[in-house]
């Protein structure tokens, strides 16, 4: 099954041809109808909601951790499809304004938040950004999805109390709403350069499996119960 990322879509400007158009319609229909109605009824959606950390800023999207949780997903009995919805530079806030649209499109069995990291790095009032983070946690409880909080940090040059407060946010988060948390989704990253950008701030294709894996640790003991859904 193939990563769908919502800002990378291409529709393809096709034009069928008219002749026994509805006949053949009708045959596949009759043939593979229930089948692949099945099929599609079947697959659910991982949705995540994150920045340039998710929408794999800076190197090929099929080397992104998000590719590599759908290769992985591939790998299981679970139907499920992850849709991308990641935009480099997004805060709290613009997720929490896509979310009830996206949220209502698909239908997400799980929803990954990775938002956070540029309201910090813009020192914006860390109490919004709890507000935005349960506020979108909710509105995805509200529709049976699994919400997972990826976890950040931000360089302690913003002042000892707006980085601890930062850090916690996250946290209590998780704790003020039953959500599932990854504590630090760039755990691993931390021993030098070499896993980041020329920028010093973007991981870099290397990196991803160790992002990957920080989810995937918190995402796969979750599918035992949605097995039971």
């Amino acid at each position: 099954m193939k990563i769908t990322s919502v800002d990378r879509l291409i529709t393809a400007n096709t034009r069928p041809a008219k002749r026994n158009f509805k006949a053949v319609v009708c045959f596949l229909l009759c043939l593979f109808g229930p089948t692949a109605a099945s099929a599609q009824s079947d697959a659910r959606h991982v949705l995540i909601i994150g920045d340039s950390l998710s929408a794999a800023y800076g190197i090929p999207v099929a080397d992104g951790w998000a590719a590599k949780l759908q290769h992985k997903l591939d790998g299981t009995r679970h139907e499920l499809e992850v849709i991308n919805a990641s935009v480099s530079g997004d805060t709290s806030a613009n997720g929490l304004t896509k979310l009830p649209a996206l949220l209502e499109e698909y239908d997400p069995a799980y929803v990954i938040l990775e938002l956070g990291g540029n309201d910090g790095l813009r020192g914006l009032s860390v109490k919004k950004l709890k507000q935005n983070l349960k506020e979108m946690t909710q509105l995805a409880q509200q529709k049976d999805a699994t919400v997972i909080i990826l976890g950040m940090m931000i360089p302690s040059n913003y002042g000892a109390a707006y980085t601890r407060l930062f850090t916690r946010t996250f946290v209590d988060v998780a704790e003020e709403t039953d959500a599932l948390i990854v504590p630090f989704f760039l755990k691993g990253l931390e021993t030098g350069l070499e896993w980041f950008q020329s920028d010093g701030i973007h991981p870099n294709a290397k990196a991803q499996e160790i992002m990957f894996e920080n989810v995937w640790e918190v995402f796969e003991p979750s599918l035992e119960a949605l097995t039971t859904q």
